[in-house]
């Protein structure tokens, strides 16, 4: 079983690519027919076949919100196949106001996130970044919701599109083992340009998950994969999505390619208008 370069998050030892769950769940961020698209295609097999590939690359890290049925049994297939556990960051959402959905309350919620084996548990962004408070420069209440993980077993963190998060969390010195953060080069979905981000990143007191590497499926992997990967720390990490087991294969070998500072050996697309460049 080949072997991916890894790091530490909160004493837990996780691969620096983690697998993103996006295209298996139907959030494509491009339209609702891809999104329909996604969640029809993608079955518990198809899904358990990229899983696998992932695996046997020694990419063991996923990044979920709360696993679907088809997911939940799709993770337990590729395991059982493989014979390899997969380390679950999950990122859940939940009240953060009186009045709300009594099975959204944050106590149910953390249950059911522990209940699933996760190792990290990281409010969603539209908790996170709902809490950020730019005039006090705090999270607001995110020291109940880190301290109630804590006490499930599991290790905290946030999830953020945010980058101010990061440094309110840092300054304050939240009990928080790493962030997620979006970073590609297009600067799809960022608030502020990518240099910014990229500094933001890089000043972090802890690990980084970047996600949307790819800003959903708008920059050529190659292309996104050389910004990321050579603009972040080597405790950082990576999250990236994929339709297929090819695509997985895919993105894998081109990391690895840049990992190693070698050149990147991948078959590239045909067609006709390219003919004259082939050699």
């Amino acid at each position: 079983m080949d072997s991916f370069p890894r790091t530490i998050v909160g004493g837990v030892s996780v691969s620096r690519m983690i697998i993103g769950t996006n295209w298996f769940l139907g959030y494509s961020h491009t339209s609702r027919a891809k999104d329909k698209f996604i969640k029809e295609y993608q079955t518990r097999e198809h899904i358990t076949d990229i899983l696998k590939v992932f695996l046997q690359n020694g990419i063991d890290t996923i990044m979920s919100p709360m696993p679907t049925p088809v997911l939940a049994n799709a993770i337990k297939d590729a395991e059982n196949q493989v014979g390899r556990p997969m380390i679950l960051v999950v990122t859940p959402s939940f009240n953060i106001t009186a009045g709300g959905e009594p099975d959204m309350e944050p106590e149910k919620i953390f249950d059911q996130v522990a209940n699933l084996g996760a190792s990290f548990c990281f409010p969603h962004q539209c908790v996170t970044d709902a809490l950020a408070d730019r005039t006090t420069g705090t999270i607001r209440k995110m020291d109940l919701y880190v301290k109630m993980i804590r006490e499930r077993g599991m290790i905290p963190g946030l999830s953020t599109h945010m980058p101010e998060a990061i440094i309110y969390a840092d300054k304050t010195g939240l009990d928080a083992e790493s962030y997620t953060q979006l970073y590609n080069s297009l600067g799809f979905l960022m608030q502020v340009e990518a240099d910014w981000i990229m500094k933001t990143i890089q000043k972090a007191k802890k690990p980084v998950m970047v996600i949307k590497p790819l800003a959903g499926g708008r920059i050529l992997p190659p292309v996104g994969l050389a910004f990321v990967w050579n603009t972040i720390r080597d405790e950082d990490m990576v999250t990236i999505g994929t339709t297929t087991p090819d695509e997985a294969k895919e993105v894998i070998e081109i990391s690895r390619s840049y990992l190693e500072h070698r050149m990147v050996k991948i078959e590239l697309q045909k067609t006709r208008s390219k003919k004259s460049l082939i050699r």
